[in-house]
């Protein structure tokens, strides 16, 4: 489906200082209706403090954050009634069942029809009848999207939403998100996962020390992923005389323990194809196995590269 230019979601220079530069400084970024908005970073990037702003739990101290063109801590009330929110952190009444919990939270919302609710619990194989402080930390991440889903919502911020989910019922995630991108729901989605993203998500924004370092169409992302040559030669001076042409570069994947032979490395290259090939010929590579860099190493690169300084 074709995404309205109209932005749902918008923050402008959105602050949030906590001092010892823990917040979120100067964050502009906007989410149009229909459009499945990924939000990538560490542990400690600002993630879900920017989440918080978003549902008017937090004002920022700087800029705005609005959502329907509404002011999200001013207007909380009238935007979360139309929201479905995921929290990173789940905090559930204990002593609940988690059908009595989604009950509550149906009544709350003002649903009359719980087929919905129903049919969410049946996707994702949750039998909510026990206590919620016997539940794993998956069953509560079942029930927590539950509940973000179930009353239909215009928008969906999720904060870390497959947390504890085994692999089967990721996809399940999945695939609901993009029934709802079909229907026109406007979702941010804060992960650490790429694949989820790289499945789900028209564009994704990369926040490192509470920063925004890049915001990235997926389609074109995906252009940029570079071809990894692996070669292996006949000794380690035939191997560096290769890493000495200038159109090669030496690829380190920054946090792989692997250990290489010396007459074996990992090679990115500038050129065409047959080009490069008769290079490999030239110096008679043994070996060579290709691969296409995962997303993940791509979006390292923006984890590496300087931000610029806050003044």
């Amino acid at each position: 489906m074709s995404i309205d230019k109209n932005p749902v979601i918008e923050l402008q220079h959105a602050t949030k200082d906590y001092g010892n530069g823990k917040g979120v400084f100067d964050l502009s970024f906007t989410v149009s209706k229909g459009e499945a908005f990924g939000y990538l970073g560490p542990n400690g990037a600002g993630k879900t403090t920017t989440i918080r702003q978003l549902m008017g739990f937090i004002r920022p101290e700087k800029g705005t954050c609005r959502m329907m063109g509404k002011d999200c801590f001013v207007q909380a009330q009238e935007i979360q009634e139309k929201t479905g929110y995921l929290a990173g952190e789940l905090a559930f009444p204990e002593d609940m069942t988690g059908l009595a919990f989604l009950k509550f939270m149906a009544d709350l919302k003002g649903m009359k029809d719980q087929r919905r609710m129903k049919d969410l619990m049946e996707r994702f194989e949750l039998d909510p009848r026990g206590k919620m402080k016997k539940m794993s930390k998956g069953m509560k991440q079942k029930v927590g999207i539950v509940n973000a889903f179930m009353h239909q919502p215009k928008i969906v911020i999720l904060d870390e939403p497959t947390s504890g989910l085994d692999p089967l019922m990721q996809n399940v995630f999945v695939e609901l998100i993009l029934e709802e991108k079909k229907k026109g729901t406007t979702i941010l989605m804060s992960s650490h996962i790429f694949e989820e993203i790289e499945k789900t998500c028209d564009r994704t924004a990369i926040i490192r020390s509470g920063q925004i370092a890049a915001v990235e169409d997926m389609k074109s992302l995906a252009g940029k992923r570079k071809k990894i040559y692996r070669v292996t030669l006949e000794n380690k001076e035939a191997l560096k005389q290769l890493q000495a042409e200038p159109e090669i570069q030496t690829w380190h994947h920054k946090d792989s323990k692997e250990e290489l032979p010396p007459n074996q490395a990992d090679l990115t290259i500038s050129g065409r194809l047959p080009d490069i090939l008769k290079k490999f010929a030239d110096y008679k590579v043994q070996d060579l196995e290709i691969r296409t860099q995962s997303l993940e190493e791509l979006f390292l690169q923006y984890y590496e590269t300087d931000l610029p300084s806050r003044s």
